[in-house]
């Protein structure tokens, strides 16, 4: 049976666009806050709108909730590429090939870490939503290298306070464009969703905190390979740093990269790698210190780099 919902709109979201407000409202992601406005589930003072309008205090919206989840996890699959690193009772980790994204979401449709590890048979902590079960942090489908997911819910409890405590030490290795100066530094800026794009983060006044840590490893005539080190850990962090300093990463079209030195280099993707991961084992309390190499499509830009320097 359908769950409608008749409301006043909150003072506090006063001025936010629609969807941003449903999104707070009832805890929705803003994919899935989009999808109702845009299926005429949602009506602004009596009205159907677009997800771009904003709302004002004190006006009534009608929204019909999808059909509460079912609990189910997602479907086991068969996901190429993905391998694990180390696995025992406690815990699992993956190096994550291009193209797969932590778990299942609204509007993605590809392969994924979740349903590919039920695929070789590995049971993940049944802790958090169906489809995110066992994942304690994330990385973009995009970006290649370490993830470690839960297997016990008593490592699923202690890893999430890990990454939220900030004990995890997650290193990166970046190809930016152009040559950062200082060569190395500290980027301490807030990210929050971007004002006008679904898909995008940036900088935004009053948004999480968010610390990333940077230092030169190599400079090219274009680019520039950083090792990065992530304090916090928000959605496209990187990415988004880079892009504020001004020095993208390469091939990240996305926050503002040079689409002819992505072909250039033959990158059809970020040049970005989650190349280390370092926590403590919630089981044991042995230091675990996870490394992925290298993937052959961020070496090759790589090496033609190094062959015009």
């Amino acid at each position: 049976m359908a769950d409608t919902r008749v409301l006043p709109v909150p003072d506090g979201l006063e001025g936010l666009r629609l969807d941003v407000a449903l999104s707070r409202m009832f805890g929705l992601s803003r994919t899935a806050a989009a999808d109702l406005i845009d299926t005429g589930k949602v009506a602004l003072d009596g009205t159907s709108t677009a997800r771009s309008s904003r709302v004002h205090g004190g006006s009534w919206l009608e929204v019909t909730l999808p059909d509460a989840d079912t609990g189910a996890p997602p479907a086991p699959q068969r996901v190429n590429g993905l391998t694990v690193l180390y696995e025992d009772a406690d815990l699992v980790a993956v190096d994550k090939p291009v193209g797969v994204a932590a778990h299942p979401s609204p509007g993605w449709t590809g392969p994924t870490v979740v349903q590919g590890l039920a695929g070789m048979g590995v049971r993940l902590a049944e802790s958090g939503a169906a489809e995110r079960q066992g994942v304690v942090h994330r990385l973009d489908a995009g970006t290649t290298g370490v993830m470690v997911l839960a297997k016990s819910e008593r490592a699923y409890s202690l890893l999430k306070r890990a990454f939220r405590e900030r004990t995890v030490d997650k290193r990166y290795s970046a190809l930016v464009q152009g040559h950062p100066d200082p060569t190395r530094g500290t980027v301490d800026a807030p990210i929050g969703r971007h004002p006008s794009s679904d898909h995008k983060f940036a900088v935004v006044a009053g948004s999480r905190p968010s610390v990333t840590h940077y230092e030169t490893v190599e400079a090219f005539r274009a680019a520039t390979l950083l090792d990065v080190r992530l304090e916090t850990g928000r959605t496209h962090q990187i990415r988004v740093h880079m892009a504020a300093l001004r020095h993208p990463c390469v091939g990240d079209l996305t926050y503002g990269a040079d689409p002819a030195l992505a072909a250039h280099l033959g990158l059809t993707r970020q040049w970005l790698h989650a190349r280390q991961l370092v926590v403590e084992h919630p089981g044991t309390g042995e230091v675990l210190r996870l490394e992925s190499p290298l993937p052959a499509d961020l070496q090759h830009a790589l090496d033609v780099l190094v062959a015009e320097s």
